[in-house]
């Protein structure tokens, strides 16, 4: 997929995660909050729980589900990532990693998948 195309469909799956997330409640505090070699879609708040959101998008699911691509390296970078947003705003308690996944697209019909705590520090998402 071509690179402006490749950006265009991941920021439309990102306001659509986000409108997801704010439907359900939450308040989304950043976007493409960046640390060193990681980026963090969506940071969001639920109560007093921080919440780091990362969406992925796929056309199919050929070739599995966009949620299983967010491997263990890739998750050690949102858990960096976040120490460090925490360590930024003083966020001292509960924090929760969700991973929204988009099958479709903008051009045709799509189905979001929310996986609340789909990984913790130290333990792997069971689904990669």
């Amino acid at each position: 997929m071509e690179m402006g195309i490749q950006k265009e469909h991941g920021d439309w799956a990102e306001d659509q995660a986000e409108a997801f997330l704010r439907q359900k409640g939450l308040e989304v505090l950043e976007r493409n909050w960046r640390y060193k070699r990681a980026e963090v879609d969506i940071i969001a708040r639920e109560g007093d729980i921080l919440v780091f959101v990362e969406v992925k998008m796929k056309s199919g699911v050929s070739f599995g589900r966009p949620e299983e691509v967010v491997d263990t390296r890739k998750q050690q970078l949102l858990i960096d990532a976040a120490m460090a947003y925490m360590r930024s705003v003083g966020h001292e308690w509960e924090i929760r990693f969700d991973i929204i996944g988009i099958v479709g697209g903008p051009t045709t019909d799509f189905t979001l998948t929310h996986i609340r705590d789909a990984f913790f520090p130290g333990i792997g998402y069971g689904g990669v």
